[in-house]
């Protein structure tokens, strides 16, 4: 387990001092997630915290038992568990694995208990909490605002920011409720972003072709979150030479 840890591929981990690290790293287990595994539930008490190293998780807001939607999503720039860090144990989001992951997990207790013995831990990890409230203020703005066309840029821009290759395995039916739309308008607006040679998509796979074009597409849509996770955490994005395999210092 130590070799592993120490291999660890979560961006918190890696960025974490060597004494907060050694709190917690006793405690850590490595775990596959798989698809639509619930890591947090609304309403009810946190029970562990992950450290996600590949994959992602999205932070759902129902609005009925039927009608939810994605106000947030983590991949291995970040955590579950943002309530705990604030001093709460309850999750006010539903958050759930949206593509396998592997991950570090920790008990909530153990977490907290590190949370309380360090000066320097709860301060660094508030650091990615805020970063990640501005993601989801940016996300409410701009699926009230910007066309689907343009949320759909933004979306596959951060899942690229947070996977390694360029191949996302997603269905339309999960992109509509991850979106709050309706499926056949995910399937039109992916078309059209492919007739412009952004993206190759397939059943269940979209493949990004031109990065940069999904870049002009999304616009101001896409970028403000990102340079708050620079400024905060560091280099956010799995192409940045910076991501390359690197052991914990």
């Amino acid at each position: 387990m130590d070799h592993q840890i120490l291999q660890a591929r979560s961006e918190l981990l890696r960025r974490m001092s060597a004494d907060d690290l050694a709190r917690l790293k006793p405690h850590l287990e490595s775990v596959f997630l798989e698809l639509r595994a619930p890591l947090e539930t609304a309403g009810q008490k946190i029970e562990a915290v992950y450290f996600l190293e590949s994959g992602l998780a999205s932070v759902a807001a129902k609005t009925s038992a039927a009608t939810e939607s994605e106000v947030g999503i983590i991949g291995f720039e970040g955590m579950t568990g943002s309530a705990l860090v604030m001093g709460d144990d309850q999750a006010n989001f539903d958050c759930y694995v949206q593509s396998t992951c592997e991950a570090l997990r920790i008990a909530a207790a153990p977490f907290v208990e590190a949370l309380e013995g360090s000066s320097t831990l709860r301060s660094f990890l508030l650091r990615y909490v805020h970063y990640f409230h501005v993601q989801t203020s940016y996300t409410a703005s701009i699926n009230a605002r910007q066309s689907l066309e343009v949320r759909l840029a933004r979306w596959l821009l951060m899942c690229s920011d947070r996977t390694v290759g360029d191949r996302l395995l997603i269905t339309h039916e999960f992109l509509s409720i991850m979106l709050g739309v309706r499926r056949p308008g995910v399937t039109v607006g992916l078309q059209l972003i492919e007739s412009y040679g952004y993206i190759r998509a397939r059943r269940g796979e979209i493949t990004i072709r031109d990065r940069n074009g999904l870049l002009k597409l999304a616009r101001d849509a896409y970028g403000p979150p990102e340079a708050q996770y620079r400024r905060l955490v560091g280099d956010l994005g799995s192409k940045n030479p910076a991501r390359q395999e690197r052991p914990i210092a």
